[in-house]
């Protein structure tokens, strides 16, 4: 980092740090959050207080210091997160605007059962069923950049209606059970309550089949762009826009637009090493088993990849008419920036290095590594703007550049 990035490193410190309040907590933050732009392997509290301190005898005081930062110090997640967005919004956006709001979850690996929310459940982050904590994340988008803005951890039934396991991770009083779905459209409402520039709202079949999480994203004003799962229902419109037959699972329509030749090719953005693309139908629909004040004319967009015995995925869009086929499926497969983001975080910034138990530090821990991504974004924003490098080339920035 040249001398003016160093400058404008201290200066965004120095915008946190009013948030923060306090010497105190202005120093502890800045120190966490070199520890997690610095080199190391690992970045939790312990090995950054041991690199940030280079008298031995002194370590563990610093160690008790960053911890008592992380655990123990009542700063607001919220309002530390909101300055870090605005920050790098500012950047990004002076290129080029937001166009979508990424709705996802990843697993974080634990040992034992101490940790707050941990149990064994399903992650895709491993592909199985693992001993692990689950947090639901926001993202933003460019049409070549990605921010994460928020994340929630995801507290199974079984910590939230134990009082004992409670009190020992001290979960807030207000925090009750909320599915993955709930978590994500919580993390929406104060997007927008913060003035967060509107995308479409991406998400994957775990999202997108509850046809309460796509109400509620409509009733916040975006529209969408989300998986279902294949035995989601659906009647297909007519020309007029009037529902044509009975109803039937995406599924069923896809054979029979299989059948008819309704697939083509389309390619969607350059990959590391070739072009990505595959056959994609698309059609007018509404959906089935849902209110009628809840019914509206979508599209139902299917993409079936080459050499593959069934499609890969079934998507629910939300977008007016106006915009293209290849528009549509550009914008839908913007989410693959999330697995950018949680490579990012967890490679680079030691997103799931946090060994603590309670939610406050989890939360706290989060919300500096989202601090460091903003700061980075907001570099390359400046850096490398789109007219230098192309939008197929984006995926391609690493976190540092």
């Amino acid at each position: 980092m040249d001398a003016q990035g160093v400058e404008r490193l201290e200066a965004y410190f120095q915008k946190i740090g009013d948030v923060l309040g306090g010497d105190s907590r202005r120093g502890s933050f800045a120190l966490y959050a070199l520890g997690l732009l610095g080199e190391g392997e690992r970045k939790s509290v312990e090995p950054i207080a041991a690199r940030a301190c280079p008298d031995p005898d002194k370590t563990e005081a610093m160690h008790q210091r960053l911890l008592h930062f992380a655990v123990n110090s009542r700063w607001s997640d919220r309002e530390v997160r909101r300055e870090a967005t605005g920050y790098a919004l500012g950047a990004m956006t002076q290129r080029e605007p937001i166009e979508a709001w990424i709705v996802d979850d990843t697993g974080f690996l634990k040992q034992g059962k101490h940790s707050v929310g941990v149990q064994r459940q399903y992650t895709g982050s491993a592909g199985k069923i693992t001993n692990c904590q689950i947090g639901v994340s926001l993202s933003l988008a460019t049409r070549t950049e990605h921010l994460p803005i928020d994340f929630e951890l995801y507290l199974p039934e079984s910590w939230v209606n134990d009082s004992a396991r409670r009190q020992e991770a001290r979960i807030p009083e207000e925090v009750t059970f909320k599915t993955k779905p709930q978590l994500a459209v919580q993390m929406i409402r104060r997007a927008i309550a913060d003035g967060v520039p509107k995308g479409v709202a991406l998400a994957d079949s775990a999202y997108g089949s509850s046809s309460e999480f796509r109400a509620q994203v409509r009733s916040l004003g975006l529209h969408y762009a989300v998986g279902v799962d294949p035995q989601t229902a659906v009647c297909l419109l007519d020309d007029e826009g009037r529902p044509q037959g009975e109803a039937m699972s995406v599924k069923d329509m896809a054979s029979h637009l299989h059948e008819r030749g309704g697939f083509r090719r389309c390619t969607w953005r350059c990959g590391t090493r070739e072009p990505l693309w595959a056959r994609f139908a698309l059609r007018r629909v509404i959906a089935a088993g849902v209110p009628k004040s809840q019914q509206e004319p979508l599209w139902l967009l299917i993409e079936w990849r080459e050499g593959e015995s069934e499609p890969a995925n079934y998507f629910l869009v939300s977008v007016p008419e106006r915009m293209s086929k290849k528009q549509l499926i550009r914008l839908v497969m913007q989410r693959w920036r999330t697995e950018r983001v949680y490579e990012d975080l967890k490679g680079e910034l030691g997103l799931d290095h946090y060994e603590g138990r309670r939610f406050p530090g989890w939360h706290h821990h989060v919300s500096v590594a989202l601090c460091c991504y903003a700061f980075i974004i907001a570099e390359r924003a400046r850096h490398f703007p789109p007219s230098a490098r192309g939008a197929g080339e984006a995926h391609a920035q690493p976190l540092q550049a």
